[in-house]
This record gives C-alpha cells, sequence and structure tokens, in this order.
C-alpha cells in the first residue's frame, strides 16, 4: 500500500496547509504553489492513493486499548469488579455507553476519535465515524472518475470497483448494530443538513449490496494477477476483489433475511426466502470461483493457531489462504502485549490484566468428536456417548484448541522451578486458580487459548514473548456456513443447492467439520430447516468462537433476549484420586455442577444500538431506535 499512498499523502497534508493558509489574508503565497484540485484522481497512482485512506477506515477489533472485549454475546465473562471493558456494559444493558462515549463497538468506549488517516490503533475502533468518513470518501471518488486520465480499463475498474465495494461495505458494517439508515449514495454538500430519511433494513441493504455486487463484475479475483498489482505483488491479499465483494453482498442479503432485520422491514419475525435465496447464490458463486481458482482454502487443522496468532515471530501476519478481510492492521507489533493477552491467565499465573475467561455455557456448545451435541454438563447420553464424569474426553477437536481445561499444561517451566496447581491449571473447585485473588481467580472453569500459546515460557512470562494477532472479519469457514444457512432457508431444505454452487446446506457444514476431524451432522437434523438450523447456529458459535460473530448472530435469530442466552455460567466440580496430570482429557471428575454466574436483564430494545443523540437531533427524518 505504501507504494500507492507514500507520494499522495505528501501532496494531501500539503494540501491542508495551504487551505488553512488561504483563511489569512496576511500571508503571502508563494507563486505556482497551489495544488490542482484534480491531482488525487489525475492518475491511477494518485487515485489509488486517495483509495488507500478507506481501508485505514476498516476497524481494528482486537488492538484499540490495552484490554479490548470484542464478544459481546454469552461467551465470555469479564471479571465483574472492573467496568471499563465494553463487555461489562453490553450485560448492564448500558448500551447509551457506546453511542454517547464514542460509538466504539470494541475496546474501551470513549476512545480516540475515529480518523481513517490515523496510524494510532485507538483510533480505528469507532465505528459510527469511521463508517461514514468511508462512505463520503467513497463517493468522492466516484464523483471525480472523470478525472482519472491515461488509464488503462483494467485500472479504471480497479479504482471504481474498490469504491463501490467500501462504500456498500461501510454501510452494511453500521446497520448490522444501528439498524436501516440512510443510504448515501452522492456527495452530500458542505454545510447543508442533510435530510435523508432513514430506510428499513430490506431497504438499506438491497442498495449495499448492489453497490458490492457492482463491485464484482469488474473487480479481480485476485489482484497480483493484475498488471496494475504488479508494483505490489505479494502484498495485495487485502485488497478488495471479486469473491470478497460476492461474499459480502451475500452476507448482507442473509443479514437482511434474518428473523430481526426481516421484522424490523416488514413485521414478520422470520426468515425472508426471497433474500436468502438470493444471498445464497452470491454465496454460492463465491465459493465457485474460490474452490476453482485457489484464491482462498481451508487451513489444514495443524495450523488452527496460525489464523489467528504468531508468537515470538515478528511482525508475521496470521490469516493464512483462509482469510478473505482482516480487521485493520494499524500498530500490529506488539499492540496485543498492552495487558491483552495477560488477561486470559488468573493472576496466581500473571499479576498483571483485567481478567475474561470462556463462560461454562459456551463451552458445552462443542459437541463430541463424533459431531454429536452435548444438552446438559451434568447428563450422561447414549446417543453422543457424553459422561459427564468425563466432562473432556472425546470431545470436538476444536474444544482442546480454544480452551484449557484443568490439569492441562499451561506453564513449560523449563527449569523445573514451578509448583504443579500453577504449571497445571488447577480448575477444581476450591483449586488455587480458583480460589486465589478474589476477582482475579478464574470464576467459570475455563481458560481461552484461542489467541494466546496454550504455554508460557515461565511464570514471569509477561516480558519475554510477543503476540502478533489479527482477527478476521470473513475468513472462508464462515462462508461456508453463511452459504449453509441462506441456501437451507431460502431453497427451503438442508439438502438444497443453490443454483451457483454444487453443494448442499448439510454439506457445507460437514466440509467444515470435517477440517476439524469433526462427525457429519446426524441424519436426524438433516429433515427439514426446523431441525437443521439448531445445528447450523451450535456450528457457528463452535467454528467462529470468541472472533466476535456471536453478539451479531443472537441478535438477528433473535435470541438475544431469551433463555439459555442471557445466561453465563461457570462448572464446579472436584478432582477424583486417580486424576494425572498425563492425560487430563481422559480426567474422571466428581460433584460436577453448572452454576450461573450471571443473567442479563435485556428487553427488545436492546436488539439494537441507540444512535448518538447528537446525530439523532440533526433533523426529525433521522429517528432514534425503538425504546432510546
Amino acid at each position: 500500500m505504501k507504494k500507492y499512498i507514500s507520494g499522495l499523502s505528501k501532496l494531501l497534508i500539503l494540501a491542508g496547509a495551504l487551505v488553512a493558509a488561504s483563511c489569512t489574508d496576511y500571508l503571502d503565497k508563494a507563486p505556482g504553489s497551489d495544488i490542482d484540485e484534480n491531482e488525487p484522481y489525475k492518475n491511477f497512482r494518485n487515485f489509488q492513493g486517495f483509495v488507500e485512506e478507506l481501508y485505514g477506515g476498516i476497524p481494528c477489533i482486537t488492538g484499540t486499548d490495552y484490554h479490548n472485549s470484542w464478544n459481546h454475546g454469552e461467551d465470555e465473562y469479564w471479571e465483574p469488579s472492573d467496568t471499563r471493558p465494553l463487555a461489562y456494559h453490553i450485560d448492564q444493558g448500558n448500551y447509551r455507553v457506546i453511542s454517547e462515549g464514542g460509538t466504539y463497538i470494541y475496546g474501551f468506549p470513549g476512545n480516540g476519535e475515529g480518523k481513517p488517516e490515523s496510524d494510532q490503533k485507538n483510533d480505528k475502533g469507532n465505528l459510527w465515524k469511521l463508517g461514514w468518513k468511508g462512505i463520503r470518501k467513497a463517493n468522492i471518488g466516484l464523483a471525480n472518475m472523470d478525472k482519472l486520465q491515461g488509464a488503462t480499463a483494467e485500472e479504471r475498474n480497479l479504482i471504481e470497483g474498490q469504491l463501490l465495494f467500501f462504500r456498500g461495505w461501510y454501510h452494511f458494517m453500521l446497520m448490522q448494530y444501528w439498524g436501516g439508515l440512510p443510504y448515501i449514495d452522492h456527495v452530500l454538500p458542505a454545510g447543508e443538513t442533510p435530510m435523508l430519511p432513514r430506510l428499513n433494513y430490506r431497504e438499506t441493504a438491497e442498495l449495499a449490496a448492489a453497490d458490492m455486487e457492482a463491485a464484482a463484475k469488474i473487480l479481480p479475483v485476485d489482484w497480483d494477477q493484475t498488471t496494475a498489482g504488479r508494483p505490489t505483488l505479494g502484498n495485495n491479499n487485502m485488497r478488495a476483489n471479486k469473491i470478497m465483494a460476492l461474499a459480502f453482498a451475500g452476507k448482507c442479503l442473509l443479514w437482511a433475511g434474518s428473523p430481526l432485520m426481516n421484522y424490523e422491514s416488514s413485521g414478520d419475525a422470520s426468515y425472508n426466502s426471497e433474500l436468502c435465496k438470493r444471498a445464497a447464490d452470491l454465496l454460492g458463486e463465491a465459493l465457485s470461483l474460490t474452490e476453482s481458482t485457489g484464491r482462498y482454502e481451508l487451513a489444514d487443522f495443524s495450523q488452527w493457531n496460525d489464523l489467528f496468532y504468531y508468537a515470538d515471530r515478528g511482525t508475521r501476519i496470521p490469516g493464512l489462504k483462509e482469510t478473505i478481510f482482516q480487521e485493520n492492521l494499524v500498530q500490529i507489533a506488539g499492540r496485543f502485549d498492552w495487558n491483552q493477552r495477560n488477561d486470559y491467565f488468573a493472576q496466581l499465573v500473571i499479576s498483571s490484566g483485567v481478567k475474561v475467561q470462556p463462560t461454562a455455557n459456551y463451552a458445552l456448545y462443542y459437541g463430541m468428536a463424533n459431531g454429536e451435541p452435548i444438552s446438559s454438563w451434568t447428563e450422561k447420553d447414549a446417543v453422543s456417548g457424553y459422561d459427564p464424569s468425563f466432562p473432556w474426553k472425546n470431545r470436538d477437536p476444536r474444544f482442546y484448541k480454544d480452551f484449557a481445561y484443568d490439569g492441562v499444561q499451561v506453564v513449560r517451566d523449563e527449569k523445573g522451578i514451578v509448583d504443579e496447581n500453577t504449571k497445571y491449571a488447577s480448575l477444581f473447585s476450591d483449586g488455587p486458580w480458583r480460589v486465589a485473588n478474589g476477582m482475579k481467580s478464574n470464576l467459570t472453569g475455563f481458560v481461552e487459548i484461542k489467541f494466546i500459546p496454550q504455554m508460557a515460557k515461565n511464570v514471569a512470562w509477561a516480558q519475554e514473548w510477543s503476540v502478533v494477532i489479527a482477527l478476521s472479519i470473513m475468513r472462508l469457514s464462515d462462508v461456508y456456513l453463511l452459504y449453509s444457512e441462506a441456501t437451507a432457508c431460502g431453497y427451503g431444505s438442508p439438502t438444497s443447492k443453490a443454483t451457483t454452487f454444487g453443494m448442499t446446506a448439510v454439506e457445507a457444514v460437514n466440509k467444515v467439520r470435517a477440517r476439524a476431524g469433526v462427525g457429519n451432522v446426524a441424519s436426524r437434523f438433516t429433515g427439514s430447516t426446523d431441525a437443521f438450523l439448531p445445528e447450523l447456529y451450535r456450528e457457528r458459535a463452535v467454528e467462529l468462537a470468541f472472533e466476535g460473530h456471536r453478539f451479531i448472530d443472537l441478535r438477528r435469530w433473535m435470541l438475544l433476549t431469551k433463555r439459555p442466552y442471557t445466561l453465563k455460567t461457570k462448572l464446579e466440580f472436584d478432582r477424583t484420586k486417580e486424576f494425572s496430570f498425563r492425560n487430563p482429557s481422559e480426567a474422571r471428575v466428581a460433584n460436577l455442577r453448572e452454576e450461573v454466574l450471571f443473567e442479563r436483564k435485556l428487553d427488545d430494545r436492546h436488539y439494537w444500538l441507540p444512535l448518538p443523540t447528537a446525530d439523532v437531533n440533526i433533523y426529525p427524518e433521522f429517528g432514534q431506535n425503538p425504546g432510546w
């Protein structure tokens, strides 16, 4: 990106200085110092530099502050004594802290101004400001396409395609949280009060999807295969492309067809089959192109952690070929090291951090390796083979990748100086990890290891290694699951296929499961869409765990306010005499019980975030969301 933007950034800074100087008549202006207003658009290199700031507005999710909470479903429990993480306010139903505190969806409310041109991470969590600025910039670019001179057809398509994609994408990102909005498809005059009314969700989504579909028609599958992409060969992975545009257009329509969004648009709280069918065809086209070109591919399960983080590997970016669209990489080196990595372990092991753990209710979504679900922690199940006396045995292999449980080694202890109950997670009731340091102890019985190495070098690890983490806003397994949902709900059956892809809805889920070595969806779930959806929902919960999807999924399925999704629970249990650290997954436990830590008291207004009061007061047509 730097090759495209370095020259232009100097021009923009100089231009800003000249505009400021023109307001003061006592300053002399050197001859020839004016910059032509057409300069940013006059050729492909300059115009691409202008477009690069649209990438700068992509939100940073995992690193906007010292501690960052981006999972707002029933998936995580933060220490209740610290009220700073955004997850605390979501639990309390205090969404106002988001709209009035800086419209942050990630990190801490009110931190940073949302500047797409900034190189500071704390400016990259303010989705509201970044979204509207991105939309305006895309419209300015589209309004100036006629000024692009001497460009090839390929170069012109690349510029226009990116501008169309981002105009649709930024609208989509905003309406996920705030609902239907005005669709801004032209440059609003400066100094003039806008009067565009809010559209309903479907109307907004139709326009956003249309922009992204138009972008898909003129964008390449891979920039590295274009003439214009050669100057940045090898660094084009995150540039908007055809598959990306098709996948997000399909996701946009699937969201519009989901129960919450369909209810907002039409009063019908079920899936809209027409929108889901169109979504399935777009997602199917994206998958068909992916499989025929090899542009993206599911990573081998042995590389699971490489999808999310690297430890002690410099500034290498995780994601492999599975990542389609990634969060902002601003200050990627070391930004996760400001306490965030320390938050996952009890204070007995790591003294610093605001402690957070995965909930026991969420860990239950991880069924058995044979693909069968588990309905209860405490009940034996002959169908799945689950036995509450051996709760960690024969589980979905992703369970062992995402969680540390009782007896799992978490400290390498290369010098042999650490006691066993620190070296190994002591997560049984009254174990040191559970009772030491009060609220800084482990409160749920599990440790989240999806984004950090399972084992530290030693207890004093905080200064000895670094983590580079980058979260995928969209990765390929997500697209398979989106396709499955859209196809089953649009074409009517788990065994249906879209017209653009040769895979059934259930086959798409099974493909994702096969990567992890998990058994197929059982036949009793494939007879109807109603029977299939709970398994699909569970699969999304497991495959995309802790990646920021759950809050949106619970909302769009209209489950956020319903039990058991309002509960956050812990496991209590005792170790038995035959316990051994050698093979903790085979450990037998006694007196296993699940207890509620917290229940959210949410109502229908909590399905949408409130819009900033200052913005809804600009003009009457820009109304507030219900209940706020």
